[in-house]
Order: structure tokens, then C-alpha cells, then sequence
């Protein structure tokens, strides 16, 4: 069985989760409070020098960090990988600009004003940041204009790994009311087989 090191409200813990659900992979859910410093414990650190969540054991006893890695392995000779290679490639491209363009800002405001309480103290970077975030939504505004899903018609990993943190942008502040067409893939992409919602408690 795979087990899970995880953080309940993370979307990047989520992406496993969600993907291991999907596969019908039975797995363990051990909960990591990285507020109380539990990702930086001498026992942790000895599986993921990172010090961060989350982390897959596999059955085979082997260790996996980073949640993009994870769900590359997870929906391996899945539909949740194109056959095709340019369509293939264009969603290692979105799951690439989520980790780079996306996540640190979408996420990481909302972890600051949602989970730290440091709105005051890191205003102005949060003003930068939310910035960026609502460049990141453009982007994927614009593409979902003409598409059901991040890559045409049939959902990918690229959809878990953009919808982790883009369905709680609001918790750090982002409004969603100029993009209609992230409001409507927001909407699709629960409909999906297999989905579960976050946040998952395991």
C-alpha cells in the first residue's frame, strides 16, 4: 500500500491524493501539521531532506517528493496522461507554469492571509504576489476560452495539478469574478470519475 505524508489543507498534498483515489490505488493518509514544524522533525527530514509535504512512500518501501512528480508516477499508462506527444508535452507544459508562475503566488497568499495571519506584515509582498497571481489566471483564462479542459477536451493531470490552488484562490484574497471560463472548468472538473474534494483528511 502507498502512503501518503500529507497536509489537509494543502493543494499540493491533494494532487496525490486526488490521483491515487482516481487510479483506485488503496493508500494511507498520515496528516503532517507543518505549522507545529512536523515536515522539519530529525524523522521526517531523514525521508525528505526538503523538509516538505507532501511525501509517497511507495508500496516498495521507495520515497517521492514533489506533488508534480508524484502524479506524473501515479497516472502513468493512464488517460490521465496524453497519448499524443505534442498533447502530452503541452501538459508537462501547464504542469510546469503551475509550479513556476501559479502556485508561488496564488498559494502562497493565501497560506500567508489564511493560515499565518501575516496580511500586515507582508503587505506589500502580498500586493506583488497577487499581482502575478491574477497574470497566472489570464493565462489560464485565455485557454480555457476555447477549451473544456487545460489540454482541448479530455481532463489530465495538468487540470488536478492547476485546480488544487486555483478553487481556494479566494481564501487569499483573488476574485474569480473576470474569469468566467476558469469559473466554468472550476465547476467541470468535480464531475470528473474519481474526483474528491479537498481538503482530504485521509
Amino acid at each position: 500500500m502507498h502512503t501518503l505524508y500529507g497536509n489537509s489543507v494543502s493543494g499540493n498534498c491533494w494532487k496525490p491524493a486526488m490521483m491515487l483515489h482516481a487510479r483506485g490505488l488503496p493508500f494511507r493518509w498520515i496528516e503532517i501539521d507543518i505549522l507545529q514544524g512536523q515536515s522539519r522533525t530529525p524523522e521526517f527530514l531523514a525521508r525528505n531532506p526538503n523538509g516538505r509535504v507532501p511525501l509517497l512512500q511507495l508500496p516498495d518501501g521507495r520515497l517521492l517528493a514533489e506533488s508534480n512528480a508524484m502524479l506524473l508516477h501515479l497516472g502513468e499508462g493512464s488517460e490521465w496522461i496524453p497519448s499524443d506527444r505534442y498533447q502530452r508535452a503541452k501538459m508537462y507544459e501547464w504542469l510546469f507554469f503551475e509550479q513556476y508562475s501559479h502556485e508561488p503566488y496564488v498559494a502562497t497568499v493565501r497560506f500567508w492571509v489564511k493560515y499565518v495571519g501575516k496580511a500586515q506584515e507582508k503587505a506589500q509582498e502580498i500586493v506583488e504576489r497577487t499581482a502575478r497571481g491574477y497574470a497566472a489566471l489570464g493565462v489560464m483564462e485565455r485557454a480555457l476560452a476555447t477549451a473544456r479542459f487545460m489540454v482541448g477536451e479530455r481532463p489530465t493531470l495538468a487540470d488536478v495539478a492547476l485546480y488544487a490552488y486555483t478553487h481556494v484562490a479566494p481564501e487569499g484574497g483573488f476574485s474569480l469574478e473576470d474569469y468566467p471560463a476558469i469559473r466554468r472548468w472550476l465547476d467541470r472538473v468535480p464531475t470528473v470519475p474519481g474526483f474528491v474534494p479537498m481538503p482530504f483528511h485521509g
